[in-house]
């Protein structure tokens, strides 16, 4: 595929590789050379203000891809085909896919004014894709379909790319152990948080996790072998390392020779990354120590991150996780509601819009947490499979990859979170319930 435009940009070179990995077999080609695009035999496509002749596929250039720096765009949808779209043109598509994937994807709203939500972070609510009713779908993954569709149309010798549905389970591991390895003063508290609030069935659990050796409530960790080693699944895990336990990061300390054991013992069989702490959000020493600690324990380069309560701010968070040696992240979702936030399901390089560059950070978007059903929407175990199963398929129908996020707390015996586990266990297990 040869495509033309009047001329080059950063921009337009990053996602015009992003889409042709994504529905070409070979790689597009770029022009800015009228005349030999004019003389191409083969597929093309003109990117430009005006068209050149009835031979190509025409696209009328938005000017965002050809911009520097940033600055707030109108942005009226439409639908066509039954799916949202904006940058609207009449040509051969009626709107600037180019440039419309390139603003969902750079997360460009995130990069404008916008009050926080109460842990500082993007509001979902004031996305493009919450106010005009697209959270929920893979959008780009649904218009490069289409434009695969409407390119074979037009020349039916085009090689297009196939691709497979993948589904990828991950792991926070934030909270080990609901009550052992805690240390004397944690548990005290534990006890007397119990006592004052008459959670008596609470007290008496902790109890006989402590002294009478049953399981701990949080202690998922053998089923989730088992489920993984039944349906061959491979799964990421991030286990929370802060070195002092406050505020939101509770986990078992890393010092421990448990938790050591614990993250070793996944490292052997599962991959396995870092879930930087809340506090390592404002100190990239803290960061690079906790990243030290993991690599200690397992042996192995820490290229893979998820960041705690999905804590983060562009451009700052990404630059950072670059300069710690990370080069897969986790972390493109919202903490607040499910979704798609860059409103794609596959992965792709992130682009630094300050600096206009792609950079070397791949990301990697999911679409489900299970904290954001269970707290946020507070939906029950089974109201939660429905939300689940309604992401299953509509990534399905664009053989996308599906991300999960999921926390042993939700697997164990804590009665807070009943039917979770079994949930879990039928979406993984049963194709026929898959398939209906």
């Amino acid at each position: 595929m040869l495509l033309y435009c009047e001329h080059t940009s950063p921009r337009l070179s990053y996602i015009i590789e992003l889409i042709g990995n994504e529905i070409f077999y070979e790689p597009v080609r770029l022009t800015t050379d009228k005349t030999s695009f004019l003389a191409e035999p083969g597929p093309k496509i003109n990117y430009s203000t005006s068209r050149l002749n009835a031979d190509e596929f025409f696209i009328r250039s938005h000017t965002l891809l050809f911009e520097t720096g940033i600055r707030e765009h109108t942005i009226i949808c439409f639908f066509f085909r039954e799916m949202p779209a904006f940058f609207g043109t009449e040509a051969d598509y009626p709107f600037d896919i180019f440039a419309a994937a390139f603003y969902l994807l750079s997360r460009y709203e995130e990069y404008l004014s916008f009050k926080p939500d109460e842990y500082g972070r993007f509001p979902f609510r004031d996305s493009l894709a919450s106010r005009e009713g697209f959270l929920e779908t893979p959008l780009i993954n649904f218009w490069l379909e289409d434009f695969k569709k409407i390119l074979h149309e037009k020349f039916p010798l085009l090689l297009l790319r196939l691709k497979d549905f993948k589904y990828l389970p991950t792991y926070d591991i934030d909270m080990a152990y609901s009550y052992k390895y805690k240390g004397f003063l944690r548990n005290a508290g534990g006890f007397a948080r119990s006592f004052l609030k008459g959670e008596w069935s609470r007290l008496l659990d902790r109890w006989d996790v402590l002294f009478h050796g049953k399981k701990d409530p949080f202690d998922a960790y053998e089923w989730l072998d088992s489920l993984h080693l039944y349906c061959r699944t491979r799964a990421y895990y991030f286990f929370l390392l802060a070195r002092d336990q406050k505020g939101v990061d509770k986990n078992v300390s890393p010092a421990s020779r448990q938790m050591s054991t614990l993250v070793a013992y996944h490292s052997k069989g599962y991959t396995v990354g870092i879930h930087p702490s809340w506090q390592s959000g404002d100190d990239e020493h803290l960061l690079r120590q906790e990243i030290d600690c993991l690599e200690n324990i397992t042996g192995l380069t820490v290229k893979y991150s998820r960041q705690h309560y999905i804590r983060m701010s562009l451009p700052r968070t990404y630059r950072t996780l670059i300069n710690a040696g990370i080069e897969k992240d986790f972390s493109m979702g919202y903490g607040g509601a499910n979704g798609f936030r860059a409103s794609i399901a596959s992965s792709f390089y992130w682009y630094d819009l300050e600096e206009e560059k792609q950079t070397t950070l791949m990301l990697f978007p999911f679409c489900f947490m299970d904290a954001n059903s269970f707290y946020e929407n507070h939906l029950t175990a089974n109201e939660a499979l429905t939300e689940l199963m309604g992401y299953y398929r509509r990534i399905r129908r664009v053989n996308g990859l599906m991300i999960t996020i999921w926390h042993n707390s939700f697997f164990g015996t804590d009665p807070l979170f009943r039917g979770w586990k079994e949930v879990y266990e039928i979406f993984l297990k049963d194709e026929v319930y898959w398939d209906m």
